[in-house]
Formats: structure tokens, C-alpha cells, sequence
């Protein structure tokens, strides 16, 4: 599986704001969860649109390092924002690896609360 240092769910950035839960379900699909806690929450006590980025950048990113095996860096990341994320709300992403070529991965994301849709994202990974 991953080389740990490759693990980007606990480490670094990602640590500040409590880190990911990752599973690979299958070669192109993962999953991420992420509990939404009182300090990802903006001025209007919904979480953050720069937390909600983060996550799925992260989960993103780590389904990258997986299926490369190598180092990736994101050079595009996309986020539509859908509906709003709760305090306490266990966040469940779902990632799919859309196209991998020899130097670039094509990835989808899409948060959910247990309600709504909360979030979509898509991006482009280098891998170095």
C-alpha cells in the first residue's frame, strides 16, 4: 500500500485540522470521512469553505499517491460548494480516479453529510 511518508491524512497540514479517515475501496474508488468540529465552523456556524477544500484535496490527493505509488501534487483543484456542513457532522467523501496517464491523474470527489450533498470537487494530480 502507500509509503507512509505519502500518508497525508495525519500529517502536516491536514493534522491541524484533525485529520482524515481514508479507505481504498477498490483500484479507483476511496472513501474519506472528516467530523466537522467547532473550530472548522466560519462566522455563519457552517464549516468553512477553506476546511471543506482541504478535505477534499487531502482525500483526493492520498487516492493520487495510492494508485501512483509516488509523489503527486495537485495543479488543479475545483470545489462547488452544494449546501452547508453542520457542527458535529460526520462528512463522508467519496473519491473515483476518473483517468490515470504516465504523468497526470483525473480525480472526482463528492462530500456528504448524512442529509446532503454538501460539496463536489474535481482536480488534476502531477505525479512526480
Amino acid at each position: 500500500m502507500i509509503k507512509k511518508i505519502m500518508d497525508e491524512t495525519k500529517i502536516g497540514f491536514i493534522s491541524h485540522v484533525g485529520g482524515l479517515k481514508f479507505k481504498k475501496i477498490d483500484e479507483n474508488n476511496y472513501s474519506f470521512s472528516s467530523t466537522i468540529k467547532e473550530i472548522h465552523l466560519n462566522s455563519g456556524e457552517i464549516a468553512h469553505g477553506g476546511y471543506l477544500s482541504t478535505i477534499a484535496d487531502t482525500g483526493m490527493g492520498t487516492a493520487a499517491h495510492v494508485i501512483s505509488n509516488k509523489r503527486c501534487v495537485t495543479i488543479s483543484l475545483e470545489v462547488k460548494f452544494i449546501s452547508a456542513g453542520f457542527l458535529n457532522d460526520i462528512l463522508n467523501g467519496k473519491v473515483i480516479i476518473k483517468k490515470k496517464t504516465k504523468s497526470l491523474i483525473f480525480i472526482t470527489c463528492e462530500i456528504f453529510n448524512s442529509e446532503n450533498l454538501v460539496v463536489t470537487a474535481s482536480g488534476i494530480w502531477k505525479i512526480l
